[in-house]
C-alpha cells in the first residue's frame, strides 16, 4: 500500500520559500538574544570559517573546518529548540524534561568533540613534524 501525502494548506513555491526564510531568520535571531553559547558560537565561527579557508590546504579541508564549525552551530540550535519547547510544556521538573534537556546538551558536546577533532586532525600533524 502506498502512503498518501496529505497536502498542507498554506503557501506553495516561492512565497513559501519566503515565508519559511523569514521563521529561519527569527529562530536565528530569538536564539542569539536568548542563548549566550549561541553567540560564543557565531564569534568563533566568524574568526574560524576564514581561518579554514586560509589553513585548509584542499577544498576538503576546507570543507571539512567550515563543515564541523556550522554543525556546531546547527546542534546548538536544535539544543535551543528542545529547551523551548520543554519549558513551554511547564516549569515543574520531570524526569523526561531532563533527560530531554541533557540529551540535547550531550549532542552538543559531542559535536564540540567533532569539532576539536576535526581541527586537531587536519592542523596538529602540520605543527607537530
Amino acid at each position: 500500500m502506498q502512503e498518501q501525502f496529505v497536502n498542507k494548506p498554506g503557501k506553495t513555491g516561492i512565497s513559501r520559500l519566503i515565508d519559511a526564510t523569514g521563521y529561519s531568520w527569527a529562530g536565528l535571531l530569538a536564539t542569539w538574544r536568548n542563548e549566550a553559547a549561541f553567540r560564543q558560537e557565531v564569534t568563533l565561527a566568524i574568526i574560524l570559517i576564514p581561518a579554514a579557508l586560509w589553513l585548509g590546504n584542499t577544498g576538503v579541508e576546507r570543507a571539512l573546518l567550515i563543515g564541523v564549525t556550522l554543525l556546531v552551530m546547527i546542534v546548538e540550535l536544535l539544543n535551543s529548540a528542545i529547551e523551548a519547547v520543554v519549558d513551554r510544556i511547564g516549569p515543574e521538573k520531570h524526569p523526561l524534561s531532563k533527560i530531554a534537556k541533557d540529551t540535547a546538551s550531550a549532542a552538543v558536546s559531542l559535536s564540540l568533540l567533532l569539532w576539536l577533532a576535526s581541527w586537531g586532525c587536519i592542523l596538529l600533524p602540520r605543527w607537530i613534524s
